[in-house]
């Protein structure tokens, strides 16, 4: 019986570092990592089911609504930073490298104003590549943003971002033109 219980923990033990090792191949950042993300996005989102519906790692303080209808890129995993709230009722596309700060807000429906229990339907979300998204912004529905973009905080966009942009303020305005990632 005692040879039994070993195994199925050492079983536990190996099915949680194959997890870890296949989050460090798609997130790098995590490398190093591993107490914390057992402790914040493991236990959490696996164990208790908070976000559990997610393939990706999401804070325990994130919420994330329908979230087969996002469709993530590699490195991209929204509602990875604590107190975000991702709303895909009409869908998100996120590209490559997305970095969202702490208390982001995409939301991609809203409410119809003649009957709140009814959504608008819309287009989707769509977020390109290399983009940075800071601290409490919000992005509204059927909003796309290019490649190469930085929203500052507390921006709310309600309007296309073209690519290579630093956009910010309420509505969102482009206020600089940004040089390409990496350089």
């Amino acid at each position: 019986m005692e040879i039994w219980q070993e195994t199925k923990l050492q079983k536990t033990l190996n099915k949680i570092d194959f997890l870890f090792i296949g989050l460090r191949l798609f997130y790098p950042r995590f490398k190093g990592m591993k107490n914390y993300y057992l402790l914040f996005f493991f236990f959490p989102q696996k164990i208790l089911r908070i976000n559990g519906n997610c393939k990706w790692p999401v804070h325990f303080t994130s919420r994330v609504l329908f979230a087969k209808k996002i469709k993530a890129g590699i490195n991209s995993a929204p509602g990875l930073s604590n107190g975000c709230y991702v709303q895909a009722k009409n869908g998100i596309i996120i590209g490559n490298n997305l970095r969202m700060g702490p208390s982001v807000g995409l939301i991609s429906a809203n409410h119809n104003p003649d009957n709140y229990d009814q959504w608008i339907k819309s287009e989707p979300i769509i977020i390109g590549n290399n983009v940075w998204i800071g601290m409490n912004a919000v992005i509204l529905p059927r909003v796309k943003i290019g490649d190469n973009v930085i929203i500052a905080a507390n921006a709310v966009v309600n309007k296309d971002i073209p690519s290579n942009s630093i956009a910010a303020g309420n509505p969102a305005l482009v206020v600089k033109v940004k040089n390409p990632y990496g350089k």
